[in-house]
């Protein structure tokens, strides 16, 4: 999948060496509100770091199939989308998303996360699909439960967000569960 068009407004597509500078702005943009979640954020300092994140997806795309998507709405991009880790084997994705601060609230997470499941599913070949989340992190959390995972469990003090430890819950669906 290099692009892939969900409606007039959302769609999904690869990384290219040419988005670093509007992923640098879009992180920094939106680092207060997402770096109480997302560790790696407060670490994103200059454009150089993003080159780094950028090279590092594209390299996976020369290797296997790309496991990580810009988000773009109305021709800006909004935030990313794909699998943290790619299980070949067991053939488990573990998926991971963000969006941009100022893209919240208009139902695109749901539409790229209901994308990315068809293409872990039916492109990837993946049996079962997790996802982890900060407890506390409602907003997230809520996607995977409306889409139909299911809460496994909770794995305690998992991840030091800022100055803290968060527990993680984790959620699954399998294959045949997705429509």
């Amino acid at each position: 999948m290099s692009e892939h068009i969900i409606d007039n407004d959302v769609s999904l597509r690869m990384f290219t060496e040419d988005d670093a500078e509007e992923y640098y702005h879009l992180i920094i943009n939106s680092k207060e509100h997402l770096k109480r979640w997302i560790a790696w954020v407060g670490s994103v300092e200059n454009e150089e770091d993003t080159n780094i994140s950028l090279k590092l997806r594209m390299e996976e795309v020369v290797e296997n199939s790309p496991k990580w998507f810009a988000i773009n709405y109305k021709g800006k991009m909004a935030g990313t989308i794909g699998f943290n880790e790619v299980d070949t084997v067991n053939r488990v994705g573990e998926l991971g998303y963000w969006l941009g601060k100022d893209f919240q609230g208009k139902g695109i997470m749901l539409k790229a996360c209901k994308a990315i499941l068809d293409y872990g599913f039916k492109e990837l070949s993946l049996n079962r699909i997790e996802v982890y989340i900060a407890v506390g992190n409602e907003r997230s959390r809520a996607l995977p439960e409306q889409l139909g995972f299911l809460e496994e469990g909770r794995i305690r003090q998992a991840e030091w967000i800022r100055d803290r430890y968060e527990d993680q819950v984790i959620y699954g669906i399998l294959a045949k569960e997705w429509g």
